[in-house]
């Protein structure tokens, strides 16, 4: 992992791995229902990883539409989820969470779909700092379900104030 940079607050006593409940993940990300798509996070390394996992549930609205009959969760929400993630890791490596700070997208690239996610999944998704500058951030992300991969993208995004 290339780093051209360090983030603020990126600290020896940061690389310490932990877990966050739905709580904690609530509180570091402005999402609600239906477009939170991160239940937990198994493991974040400040400064440099995260791993985080969304169950997929048939009572999810966008398998109404997509498609009745062979629900299939849509790439973009797969991409979603996954800068869901990196929001996380940026807001708890720099101490934000709460502050209602905001990560916006910037760009996408190289998104290849690999396998379809159904009802029932666990996605696990996987994501660690590629650059950091001052405000924006880049990512590379990879979602998986039973070790399987969905879904590998790169992505830029930065931390703002949100708008008034």
């Amino acid at each position: 992992m290339s780093d051209s940079g360090s983030a603020p607050g990126n600290t020896d006593e940061n690389a310490e791995v932990k877990s966050l409940d739905i709580r904690q993940v609530l509180k570091a990300l402005p999402h609600r229902y239906p477009l939170l798509l991160v239940d937990r996070v198994r493991a974040i390394e400040h400064g440099e990883r995260i791993h985080a996992v969304k169950a997929v549930s048939f009572n999810e609205e966008f398998f109404q539409g997509h498609f009745p009959g062979a629900p299939i969760m849509p790439g973009v929400l797969q991409i979603e989820a996954m800068a869901q993630a990196a929001a996380i890791l940026g807001i708890e490596t720099l101490g934000l969470a709460g502050t209602g700070k905001l990560v916006y997208f910037m760009g996408i690239e190289n998104a290849k779909f690999r396998a379809p996610v159904t009802p029932g999944c666990l996605l696990e998704m996987e994501v660690e700092f590629t650059q950091k500058r001052s405000r924006v951030y880049k990512f590379k992300g990879k979602a998986s379900v039973e070790g399987k991969t969905t879904c590998e993208v790169e992505f830029t995004a930065m931390i703002a104030e949100p708008p008034e």
